[in-house]
């Protein structure tokens, strides 16, 4: 059985058996017939998933990794906050009519900050640390800038990544404000492993331990039906990511340099209602 099915099971079990219910109040997201959506939520989430034992997706239920990690390249490679270079559509209804998402996610990536080193954007002192001071405690990325939130179209969910080097291994604690649980909780996982394997990859380190911090994780009212069959699939052993060994440079990475050899997964569950 895949660890990373045991962590997502045991979060489900306690949000719903333990959880903090939000009928009664004033809640801002809405399903698309104006329904207010509410939530059963945990505060203080904290999942671990040691990368160098497993690749830790569900097999629950498939995640579509490529198109997971197209996503996190389009905010960490490409620096994008244009829906135009994305290829699907999961950033539609928050962008404008050019494509644009405001000055959000790969925005807040790409600006570059004077350093003593010299100017990097975030992303590059990243790679400049790994290299050249990989035991640094700083090494840390946030995107939550309260300068440019009023010209976001979405504040950012996952925020903040701080590196951390141990040995041979590269570490990341990834911490998320908020967390709709059945759609997004296994595609932000999977992303942010994948972001450490390949940082670990171009900077000579072995993957390490990703924890993952959400300050908010919630299962909607809609979502509960859903959850409660999906924890009681059968479970299959993780499979084994590989990662073409040719890249050495990060913006040379692309979907493709990704496999997973060996993934079962249950069926996919289809037209999940997502509240916006």
């Amino acid at each position: 059985m895949s660890k990373a099915d045991k962590v997502f099971i045991d979060m489900c079990n306690d949000i719903l058996e333990n959880g903090y219910s939000t009928y009664g109040q004033k809640v801002r997201p809405v399903w698309e017939d104006g329904t207010p959506a509410h939530s059963i939520k945990k505060f203080g989430v904290v999942n671990r998933y040691d990368l160098s034992e497993e690749f830790p997706i569900l097999t629950l239920r498939p995640t579509p990794l490529k198109k997971a990690i197209d996503e996190i390249l389009w905010i960490w490679q490409k620096k994008s906050n244009n829906i135009k270079d994305l290829n699907s559509h999961i950033w539609d209804a928050w962008a404008d009519e050019n494509g644009s998402i405001g000055k959000a996610y790969g925005y807040q990536l790409s600006i570059k900050h004077k350093y003593p080193e010299g100017e990097f954007d975030q992303v590059d002192r990243v790679l400049y640390d790994l290299k050249h001071n990989p035991y640094s405690r700083r090494i840390i990325t946030n995107i939550y800038n309260h300068a440019d939130l009023h010209e976001m179209k979405l504040y950012p969910c996952a925020y903040s990544v701080t590196f951390n080097v141990t040995g041979d291994k590269l570490n990341a604690i990834l911490n998320q404000r908020s967390q709709d649980v059945l759609p997004a909780n296994n595609w932000n996982v999977c992303q942010y492993a994948v972001l450490v394997h390949m940082f670990a990859a171009v900077s000579g380190l072995k993957a390490g331990e990703l924890v993952h911090v959400i300050a908010d994780a919630h299962i909607y009212d809609r979502h509960i039906p859903i959850i409660k069959e999906l924890i009681q699939r059968p479970q299959y052993p993780a499979p084994k990511l590989i990662i073409n060994p040719k890249v050495r440079n990060f913006y040379d990475f692309t979907p493709d340099d990704f496999v997973l050899e060996g993934y079962q997964a249950g069926p996919q569950i289809k037209n999940i209602p997502i509240a916006v």
